[in-house]
């Protein structure tokens, strides 16, 4: 009995496996047609079939045999033949670039119920499909299903309208399976988790109607769906919608999951066929409750992506290419490209963000004065060694790629530095129109590949004159005399009193010459330690920076302000948090009181330190330089220096 089971287990688990991993028989048979017709009596009857549109196909034989017990014998065909009992009230023609034909048998009888096929090439060998007939008195014919004929792996459009009457009721499209029909989306933002980010239920014109559209159609979407308003088997109406699904060679297989690192960028490639010039394409974000626009071709761009998102057309390969950069966590979930043209192929990408490291690496914030030189630097690792590497500015919607070369040129300029693996853009004279957001990027094969944004602020320059607090501070010594600040001379009066002391003192012999050396070198000793810990200090709450050709101290905390209003202008960045119901909300924040408070005190602390190691060198130099001497001479009195007022 056990082995019994395990060789059914064995059995039944390859058959399982074979039947997730090919296209169910449905699926597979390339010619499609509706499983039943209807017609009256006297009356007439329409069937449409779908064939795939090969070169072979357009111009091969299409028939319509009737099925018996030897064979299936041929009603009409498109070689010209019709049988002897059809005679006047059968036909067929073919739509090539519609990729079907339609068969028309009119004046029914009783006699004309059975089952058909249509098909393409002779007679029954494979190309067919199969048609039941059904002819009755009436008075009522039973609508037969909507046909859907779908290229694997393109897009499902459907439209169903039900009336003005039943605009306000649910409305659903659900699939018929053996336990019921299963729902897969609805106007209550319902959906079926296989098609999350693929289905879109959409209200149009006229009210009452309602779209549904599913992109990246697999085998298992085939089969009947009903599409309605109210609750299936309860309330409403229904409408069937017959779809089958067939592969074809010349579909384009987009990506239909991207993986971006966070930081780094993502690009999409959206493939269309152009039914009229003025095709307008857009890229959106899928939602429950509708697909929210991001950008299009005729220059549109959300405030939200401004500076972080671009559209590349290239009509040559009917292709359109979307660049997402910075990417953060908000970014992950579908998009979908699209066009205005309802018979478009569109299609969806699930976007995933991960951690890692991007590959192009530079400063993101560059600020420069107007007329300076400035380099904008991208480094590149060496997998994008031999992809081609460019800067562009953005402006919306696209960001115009200006290639790097290895000679300089005049203007804004690029040069790839491949020994140091760098990408520079160099401006000799920057101007307040270069102003904006900068794009990195490389790409590989004429597609387009990671990139990397830079926002560069161009301030207006400062004069290059030094201010009138330094040239007092270097002025030249006057006629008679020289100027020294408060507290200078005295220290040098100090110096040089015991300098005069050593002097004198050098016929003493050597014992008198080591006294005289030892309060020197304390002096030196003390300045040296005085001034160690006057810089620490200062440098400590300070950086060094450069004003014109001179070299000052100053305070970070004065450009705080600045980099707070930079902040809040940065074109290629917009903190901002996206919100179901209302518009963009933006965050910036400001300095509180406290923090000012804390400025000032650095700076007076500062300044505190300075006087209080000045006044101790001072003091403890008068003091050593009388006590070397010996009571020889005198130093002069030395009063701190005076800062009364000036904090």
């Amino acid at each position: 009995m056990t082995l019994l089971a395990f060789i059914f287990l064995l059995a039944f688990l390859p058959a399982e496996s074979a039947r997730s991993k090919y296209p169910p028989k449905a699926a597979s048979n390339p010619v499609f047609g509706p499983r039943q017709v209807y017609g009256l009596l006297n009356g007439s009857v329409t069937v449409k079939c779908f064939y795939p549109p090969t070169r072979v196909n357009r111009h091969d034989r299409k028939y319509w045999c009737r099925v018996s017990d030897l064979g299936c014998m041929t009603v009409v065909s498109t070689s010209g033949y019709t049988g002897p009992d059809y005679q006047g009230r059968a036909s067929i023609t073919d739509h090539p670039q519609a990729e079907n034909f339609q068969i028309n048998i009119s004046e029914l009888t009783m006699a004309d119920a059975g089952t058909y096929q249509c098909g393409v090439g002779v007679n029954g060998r494979g190309l067919s499909h199969k048609v039941s007939l059904d002819v009755s008195e009436g008075p009522h014919v039973p609508e037969g299903a909507e046909l859907f004929y779908v290229k694997l792996h393109s897009t499902l459009t459907v439209s169903c309208s039900f009336g003005e009457e039943n605009e306000s009721k649910r409305k659903f499209l659900c699939k018929m399976e053996k336990t019921g029909c299963r729902n897969i989306i609805d106007s209550y933002r319902n959906i079926d988790e296989d098609y999350t980010g693929r289905a879109l239920l959409s209200n149009v014109e006229p009210p009452g109607s309602f779209s549904i559209v599913i992109t990246q159609m697999g085998w298992e979407d085939s089969g009947l769906y009903l599409c309605g308003v109210g609750f299936y088997g309860e309330d409403g109406e229904t409408k069937e919608l017959d779809v089958h699904v067939y592969e074809d060679a010349n579909v384009p297989q987009g990506k239909p999951t991207i993986i971006g690192v966070k930081g780094s960028s993502a690009t999409f490639e959206c493939h269309y066929e152009p039914l009229k010039k003025s095709s307008v394409k857009y890229w959106c974000k899928w939602r429950q409750n509708g697909c929210a626009k991001i950008i299009d071709s005729s220059g549109y761009v959300s405030d939200l992506y401004e500076g972080r998102v671009a559209m590349y057309d290239n009509p040559s390969n009917k292709t359109f290419t979307i660049i997402l950069n910075q990417l953060k966590d908000s970014d992950k979930g579908y998009y979908w490209c699209m066009t205005n043209e309802e018979k478009e192929q569109q299609s969806s990408t699930e976007l995933k963000i991960i951690e890692g490291e991007p590959g192009l690496k530079g400063k993101k914030e560059v600020e420069a004065q107007v007329g300076s030189r400035v380099d904008l630097t991208c480094s590149y690792p060496c997998k994008y060694y031999s992809y081609q590497k460019y800067w562009c500015k953005w402006n919306s919607p696209t960001c115009t790629p200006m290639p790097a070369s290895d000679q300089r040129q005049p203007g804004p300029d690029v040069t790839c530095d491949t020994d140091n693996k760098t990408v520079i853009l160099s401006f000799d004279s920057v101007t307040k129109a270069d102003e904006g957001c900068y794009w990195c990027g490389v790409k590989h094969d004429g597609l387009f590949g990671e990139t990397m944004a830079v926002n560069l602020w161009v301030t207006e320059g400062r004069s290059a004159g030094p201010s009138p607090e330094l040239l007092d501070a270097e002025a030249p010594s006057h006629a008679g005399g020289g100027f020294a600040p408060q507290g200078r001379a005295h220290s040098d009066a100090g110096v040089q009193s015991a300098a005069a002391s050593e002097s004198s003192d050098q016929s003493h012999g050597p014992n008198t010459l080591v006294l005289a050396l030892s309060p020197i070198g304390a002096v030196l000793l003390i300045v040296v330690t005085a001034f160690a810990v006057f810089k620490y200090r200062q440098l400590k709450r300070s950086d060094l920076v450069s004003v014109g050709s001179y070299r000052t101290n100053i305070s970070m905390s004065d450009f705080e302000s600045v980099k707070e209003y930079s902040a809040s202008n940065n074109a290629c960045v917009k903190e901002s948090q996206e919100t179901q119901i209302g518009g963009d909300e933006f965050i910036a924040t400001a300095a509180t009181p406290e923090s000012a408070a804390e400025t000032k005190k650095a700076k007076r602390n500062s300044k505190e330190d300075a006087d209080l190691a000045y006044s101790t060198f001072l003091l403890t130099s008068g003091s050593i330089a009388q006590g070397g001497a010996g009571g020889d001479s005198a130093a002069p009195a030395v009063s701190p220096p005076n800062w009364e007022g000036q904090i």
